[in-house]
């Protein structure tokens, strides 16, 4: 039988023999880049995700509701609130149900949705004679938040379904 012969602290091995010892598997893969999250939609530019996300959303929310007159449109808009003298514009959306009889507006005072928000209402073509807070306690807005809002909300009016 042949001996092995292994290195002691006095003798080094050489660098040979080191470069042919076989390495960990581990140790030669490098770790693998993550992958990137695509960024959330919530993170588009204002005016991007309420055209292409939240207004579409909510349309199609509403019709899950059972309205389907209902008319959504985005825009920038002085604040229709009786008596007000306001120049100020803000970003909104206006939502029509029953042929205009009933409407109800988002206002987005930020330009964000993380920003401040409010809602308003009115029937039979009137203007808005109060304004509300909306979602104040809410640090971090998302679709389905906004959606959640919005229809509970509109069913607080009465509006969805009778209570």
């Amino acid at each position: 039988m042949a001996e092995e012969t292994k290195p002691t602290p006095e003798t080094p091995a050489s660098d040979e023999a080191k470069a042919a010892t076989p390495k960990p598997a581990a140790a030669e893969k490098a770790p693998a880049a993550k992958k990137q999250k695509a960024p959330a939609i919530e993170d588009k530019p204002f005016t991007e995700f309420m055209q292409q996300h939240f207004t579409p959303a909510l349309q199609e929310a509403l019709a899950k509701q059972g309205l389907e007159d209902v008319e959504l449109k985005f825009a920038k808009e002085k604040l229709p609130l009786a008596g007000a003298k306001s120049s100020e514009e803000c970003w909104q959306v206006i939502g029509n149900l029953q042929k205009g009889k009933r409407q109800f507006n988002l206002y987005f005072v930020d330009e964000d949705i993380n920003g401040k928000k409010a809602f308003s209402c009115s029937t039979n073509g009137g203007v808005p004679s109060t304004i509300e807070s909306f979602m104040i306690d809410e640090r971090k807005s998302t679709l389905d938040l906004l959606l959640m809002y919005t229809l509970q909300r509109l069913n607080g009016q009465k509006w969805l379904s009778r209570n």
